[in-house]
């Protein structure tokens, strides 16, 4: 499961328990961190801690196990790519807006790749 809004991110965490019933599901909660090509690549401490606290605060509120990994990558396809196995079930999370959002377009690009992307609208 990428994460994009820490609001959406949540809801759709409070949602996964009831979408994976009966499933043998293992729920992975990714935050890509972009570095730009014109800069070395790491990631600054402050920068790195801010996002893992925000994803242990987010996992720790689900009542399933959540695996939470900060990737670091040149975009964020390229990271959920290397983190995604071929074939992988994304459950992602979007606001409904009469254009198409970001996330909307991400799931596009995650099916395009061969993976099975469930799109939950939130309020």
């Amino acid at each position: 499961m990428p994460y994009t809004v820490p609001a959406v991110t949540r809801a759709v965490l409070g949602r996964v328990e009831s979408l994976t019933t009966g499933l043998n599901a293992r729920i992975s909660l990714i935050a890509v961190h972009s570095v730009p090509y014109a800069t070395t690549f790491g990631c600054p401490t402050s920068t790195h801690a801010f996002l893992v606290e925000q994803l242990l605060e987010l996992s720790s509120e689900c009542r399933l196990p959540v695996n939470a990994q900060v990737i670091l990558a040149r975009s964020r396809d390229e990271g959920l790519q290397f983190a995604l196995k071929p074939g992988s079930t994304v459950l992602l999370g979007s606001r409904r807006r009469r254009w198409r959002t970001t996330e909307e377009r991400l799931a596009r690009k995650l099916a395009s790749d061969g993976n099975k992307v469930v799109l939950v609208y939130v309020d």
